[in-house]
């Protein structure tokens, strides 16, 4: 008996530490619904997103991000490239699918209109908030529907070598002693016409090259130019969120700020490299040449010109001394405006896919514009100027061009919107640049050259 009590209590004491084994174990299932939890989050990092590319010469550059990303987070995003100038038709077709993209690309406010109802507002994205500069985002009410990621810019490029030669001579009429004093029209005629008066104690034909208004080479003139003046009155309009669709609203439009493009253009053709009479034979190459061989100061163009100076056999210029400065045009207020900077390509993220899909959408877009391995791919694999504040110096395009951009958009300036998406046609556009040829030819009269500009553009925009 006392042989079978034993036995019990030994069952018993045993039955006790397995009940409290048990409880232990029990209680160590709460570090477990934890690691279930993260489990749950690491099922979420398993979510596919969608991305449609607009651009099928970087398509294998995104493909081979993907699998990075995936490799390091877990989700997998899947890369369909539209085929060169098929992208919308894509995108219709491809947004209707259950699988439909969940990162898709608009042309700015004029794709918006199109895509609207399938763009989610992404004001609270840290995405938004990196942007160097939030007014190139497409907008409207308060909420943010595209991000640009790259951007190109334009405005007045400069040798500074030339310029700091100008300020330290002593024969010079202005009081002017760098280029951070010119930030308006006033300044910049006096220093230009200053500078044309020196033009040989400076060792330049003329400060300006020359302003290139041979038959299909009138582009710079007579879209970009004519973008600043329109910009401002597009601006002007009340009622829309942006100029450009103020713009494309706009049946006629007044040329309110034409004597501020004449102010700017009479500059370019009076202070040049050649005799206005003579610019009907002049090319963009022609313009650029003299630039890069130290024949003058400064030319209108883009970030795009880097390699047409720097290629250019026998170039004088060197890397740190071109800079960039603003198109000024004698407009109230315009020593706080920038460049003219814009882009066509913006991301959007899918408002009809789901919350979870959206989520890992922008996480990836955050990751690909602030993490190191995405920025390395940004900068030397994309080529992209990007816009975003993330970028350290050391990992922004090397082109002297592209830092200059983004030097300017990290500016106390507000940069000039590209606008020249809501011209109503190429049409409108050739007979602006040929009135500009005939007027500095002294052929026709700025009066006469104001009321092609009014007139081609009704008329285009009724056709």
């Amino acid at each position: 008996m006392k042989k079978f009590n034993r036995v019990l209590s030994v069952l018993l004491v045993m039955s006790l530490v397995f009940i409290a084994a048990c409880s232990n174990n029990a209680g160590t299932k709460e570090p477990a619904t934890t690691d279930n939890n993260q489990g749950a989050e690491g099922a979420k990092s398993k979510e596919t997103i969608y991305y449609l590319n607009f651009k099928p010469e970087i398509a294998e550059v995104y493909e081979k991000i993907a699998k990075d990303y995936e490799a390091e987070t877990g989700v997998k995003v899947k890369v369909v490239t539209a085929a060169a100038g098929t992208y919308e038709t894509t995108l219709k077709s491809e947004i209707a699918k259950s699988e439909a993209p969940t990162i898709f690309q608009i042309n700015g406010p004029v794709g918006y209109d199109a895509w609207k109802d399938y763009t989610l507002d992404l004001k609270d994205t840290k995405l938004y908030s990196y942007l160097s500069d939030q007014s190139l985002a497409v907008t409207e009410g308060e909420g943010v529907y595209g991000i640009p990621y790259v951007v190109e810019g334009y405005g007045i490029i400069y040798n500074n070598a030339i310029m700091e030669k100008y300020f330290a001579l002593g024969t010079k009429a202005t009081a002017i002693t760098s280029m951070e004093e010119v930030n308006n029209f006033d300044t910049l005629k006096s220093v230009v016409e200053d500078m044309q008066a020196n033009a040989d104690a400076l060792g330049i034909k003329g400060v300006f090259s020359s302003t290139s208004l041979a038959a299909g080479e009138q582009w710079r003139w007579q879209t970009h130019l004519a973008n600043i003046p329109l910009f401002y009155e597009f601006n002007d309009i009340q009622g829309f969120d942006n100029a450009t669709s103020a713009g494309l609203a706009a049946n006629e439009i007044k040329f309110s700020y034409g004597n501020n493009f004449k102010n700017i253009f009479d500059l370019y053709i009076n202070n040049s490299t050649v005799k206005p009479t003579l610019l009907g034979s002049k090319t963009v190459a022609d313009s650029m040449a003299e630039f890069a061989l130290g024949q003058s100061a400064m030319v209108q163009n883009g970030n795009w010109a880097w390699n047409q100076i720097n290629e250019v056999s026998g170039n004088t210029v060197k890397a740190e001394d071109i800079k960039f400065l603003p198109i000024y045009t004698g407009v109230t207020g315009e020593e706080k405006q920038g460049l003219a900077v814009g882009t066509e390509n913006y991301f959007a993220i899918n408002s009809k896919v789901s919350e979870s899909k959206q989520q890992a959408s922008i996480a990836f877009l955050e990751w690909l514009f602030t993490s190191d391995k995405g920025k390395a791919y940004v900068t030397n694999d994309l080529g992209f100027i990007a816009p975003f504040n993330t970028f350290a110096d050391n990992e922004k395009p090397a082109d002297p061009l592209a830092k200059e951009i983004l030097a300017w958009m990290e500016k106390d300036t507000t940069s000039v919107a590209w606008t020249f998406a809501a011209f109503p046609s190429e049409d409108f556009k050739n007979s602006f640049g040929d009135a500009l040829l005939q007027y500095a030819q002294g052929n026709e009269t700025w009066d006469k050259v104001s009321s092609v500009v009014v007139d081609s553009w009704k008329s285009e925009r009724a056709k």
